[in-house]
């Protein structure tokens, strides 16, 4: 879907404007990274980032975010050392950053020194953490625009983004 999601943004380009385009980048961005492939999610994310203008600081905030997020993915730590001061940088020029972003930053800043065994339980602890938030009206747009809980979730049960996703899904339409 996503080549002619492109297509149709070509085709229909004088009719949408940067902010439009952008979130469309951010839900591909977001597809690709549920479903595993964090190469395309960065290239999407790059798009939104590299942006030269100041549009949509929220949706910059949490492409830095998820960025992080796939960098770490696929192992990037070198420069997830130096993304993650950009990041910090970048949100603190901001200066609305949420509790979830400044925990996401913490635990993204120190989660690439654990081994596969002794990463399971700090995924936990920021999951406990995390949820504690979920329900605050204050830090929803975190939520809402990146699905931290079901990322900690796959992490944790060894489960796909998507698996995860679609599983709360179902559970929720049975209801």
């Amino acid at each position: 879907m996503v080549p002619f999601l492109e297509e149709m943004l070509v085709k229909h380009e004088k009719y949408l404007d940067r902010h439009r385009v952008m979130v469309f980048y951010y839900k591909i961005a977001c597809m690709y990274f549920g479903s595993g492939d964090n190469g395309n999610t960065i290239a999407y994310l790059n798009r939104i980032i590299n942006q030269k203008d100041d549009l949509r600081t929220d949706l910059q905030c949490y492409s830095r975010l998820l960025h992080l997020i796939a960098h770490y993915e696929l192992g990037n730590f070198d420069l997830l050392e130096y993304l993650i001061k950009s990041v910090y940088r970048y949100m603190a020029k901001m200066e609305n950053i949420s509790k979830v972003e400044q925990a996401m930053l913490d635990f993204l800043k120190t989660a690439f020194q654990y081994d596969s065994v002794t990463i399971k339980p700090e995924f936990e602890k920021l999951l406990h953490k995390l949820k504690k938030y979920q329900n605050n009206r204050l830090e929803s747009r975190a939520f809402a625009y990146l699905d931290v809980i079901s990322w900690l979730e796959s992490k944790i049960y060894n489960k796909n983004v998507q698996d995860v996703i679609r599983e709360k899904y179902l559970k929720e339409r049975r209801k």
